[in-house]
């Protein structure tokens, strides 16, 4: 009991004088009457065994707010009630802590990586159509389905097949929120990803069954493993034929680092592919592969030796799948969640994301194991999901969303407290008070109006240019937090305007899209030429067609032959200045204004790092 004995035996006592005062008060409190009638009749366990009624705390609040020595005639009474109000008070922020604690155990906050073509966004559309988010699942690739895939929002999407950006999804399945951060494939878009994992508490890794573990997946999963960040693989594709399920788990360990722990095996593969036995449920579910599946198509088997096995998948089937299941059971550790959320143990399942195979076993295991928000390093402290102020920080910014529009919106991962609607935040890097109106909820390039937020979300904040990626918001605290630095571009391009009279539309466009993180601009300083670095070619093309399609502006790209763009530093003042004075011709300005040198070749880079011991050559932005 929260109260004590003091605090009923205070209501027991003063009951009447409470009921009378609210006689006399009928119109300010007349909706807490049956309130004080039930005091008065002494059920205080009612009240307090319990959360209160929020009438109770109105009475309380009226009672003192007025003039209680006149009303019980000695200042000991009312410090008494003061006292009581006090407590009631605690209990209400108790009360404000608990559903604090309740909705952050609800969220559940992941990231979707691998490498192209692996099936990424169409388990994306799966998992939506499961949580009753999208009623029919788009295609990435179809010339039946004329219904795109709900994360390819933008054009260029839909017209090459392939994910740009980053897309976030919230829906809810089986009273948890979930929220997915589809990523992109393509190696050009590899830094967009890396920011992205740095709002993701898990990871599902998708892997093409014919192709196994390919180079960008090595990449992403190889961020997860120094991050420690919760890993589960989906072994995808599974009605083609490909690799045996054993040499495909062999090559996660080897290539990935990952100690792997299956908890679905496949029946099958190719044309005999069967259906999935679920390891973790201990239950078989039997899948008719005609393309549309729906729940009646699924048999509920507890135990592999019933003669309905041999039946429905063939004796010869039947009996592989006894084998390799008691095989995994043995060679593979059993399953640990303490140990998954350490990120040193994988779960593995297997399935085809476009026929639904083996997608809601993933999802139901998912939602019982995965972590809750987790907490989020800071320059200054680390900061726990469970404290009560808000913290937040931007790790994408997106313009166009609405091309009709033309907004510009900041995506913005809570790390703690609750983010609310209409209250001033404090904008760390501007040293300012920021208030927003209209906060989003996502569902790729769809937007609902929130009014709060709980760590773990995600919430879009519409942007005049006020934030850049890796920007913090607070209730007042000074702390930026970390994991999100720009990556040293390794292919570089002058961008001309084609068109001079739409020079305005070119320059804001390109200003939008460097502080989407889509790319890097560099200014020469010997001629003020603009240069364009990124990670990969395809860059290229998504930035020119948005200038073109989204701001009305034409450009063109000039070939450059670079080696690397690294940021230099160096405490000794004078030595700067001599070495930019010195490389001239090859120094520029990034967008922030720091010092970058553009190296011809490793050989010159690694020549001047001789020679300059006092200059800092960085190679990511976080410095």
């Amino acid at each position: 009991m929260i109260l004590g004995e003091n605090g009923l035996s205070f209501i027991a006592k003063h009951a009447p004088a409470v009921r009378s005062y609210g006689k006399r008060n009928n119109h300010r409190i007349s909706k807490n009457r049956n309130y004080l009638n039930d005091l008065n009749h002494k059920n205080y366990l009612n009240y307090f065994a319990i959360p209160l009624p929020s009438g109770l705390f109105c009475t309380v609040r009226t009672l003192a707010k007025s003039n209680l020595y006149h009303l019980y005639g000695s200042k000991k009474k009312s410090n008494e009630l003061i006292c009581f109000k006090k407590t009631l008070l605690l209990h209400q922020n108790i009360r404000a802590t608990m559903s604090l604690i309740d909705e952050i155990n609800k969220r559940r906050t992941f990231a979707i990586i691998s490498h192209p073509d692996a099936g990424k966004t169409t388990l994306t559309e799966k998992l939506l159509l499961f949580g009753g988010a999208i009623q029919t699942a788009g295609a990435v690739k179809s010339n039946k389905i004329k219904k795109h895939a709900t994360s390819d929002f933008m054009e260029i999407e839909r017209q090459r097949g392939i994910s740009v950006a980053t897309s976030v999804m919230g829906f809810e399945y089986n009273n948890l929120k979930i929220n997915i951060l589809d990523t992109p494939g393509h190696q050009d878009f590899a830094e967009d990803t890396f920011r992205t994992l740095t709002a993701a508490d898990s990871v599902i890794v998708v892997i093409d069954v014919a192709k196994g573990v390919e180079t960008q997946t090595e990449k992403l999963v190889k961020v997860c493993r120094m991050r420690k960040t919760p890993v589960i693989v989906f072994i995808n594709k599974l009605d083609r034929d490909g690799k045996d399920a054993v040499t495909l788990l062999d090559e996660v360990e080897e290539k990935l680092g990952l100690n792997v722990c299956p908890l679905s095996w496949p029946i099958g593969m190719g044309p005999e592919f069967k259906g999935i036995y679920n390891m973790y449920e201990e239950k078989l579910s039997l899948f008719s592969p005609h393309g549309k599946q729906s729940e009646e198509d699924v048999i509920v088997i507890k135990d592999l030796n019933e003669p309905i096995l041999d039946k429905q998948v063939g004796k010869k089937l039947a009996e592989e799948l006894r084998e390799e299941a008691e095989l995994a059971q043995e060679v593979y550790p059993d399953f640990n969640r303490e140990t998954y959320l350490k990120g040193e143990l994988s779960p593995v399942f297997f399935g085809s994301a476009l026929n639904n195979f083996g997608v809601k076993e993933l999802l139901d295991c998912f939602t019982q194991i995965a972590p809750k928000p987790q907490p989020c390093e800071t320059d200054v402290r680390i900061v726990k999901a469970e404290e009560d102020k808000f913290t937040g920080f931007v790790f994408k910014i997106h313009a166009n969303i609405d091309p009709r529009h033309r907004d510009r919106i900041a995506f913005v991962r809570v790390c703690s407290g609750i983010f609310e609607r209409n209250k001033y935040y404090h904008h760390v890097r501007l040293d300012k008070k920021l208030r927003f109106s209209n906060p989003t909820a996502f569902m790729a390039s769809k937007k609902t109006v929130l009014d709060e937020a709980f760590p773990g979300d995600i919430v879009g904040l519409y942007d005049s240019g006020n934030f850049k990626i890796g920007d913090t918001l607070t209730e007042g605290e000074n702390l930026q937090f970390k994991g999100m630095p720009s990556f040293s571009p390794e292919q570089f391009r002058y961008i001309e305007n084609a068109n001079p009279m739409k020079s305005k539309q070119l320059n804001k466009g390109i200003d939008q899209l460097m502080d989407e993180g889509v790319a890097q601009l560099f200014t020469r300083l010997n001629n003020g030429r603009k240069i364009i670095g990124t990670v990969g070619a395809l860059q290229y093309d998504v930035i020119q067609y948005r200038l073109e399609h989204e701001y009305g502006a034409a450009c063109r790209y000039e070939p450059l032959l670079l080696h690397k763009a690294c940021w230099i530093s160096s405490e000794d003042e004078k030595a700067l200045k001599v070495f930019k004075e010195r490389q001239q011709r090859l120094m520029a300005e990034d967008k922030e204004g720091r010092d970058v040198f553009l190296a011809e070749s490793s050989f010159t880079l690694q020549m001047l790092q001789q020679q300059s011991p006092e200059i800092e050559f960085h190679f990511t932005s976080e410095f």
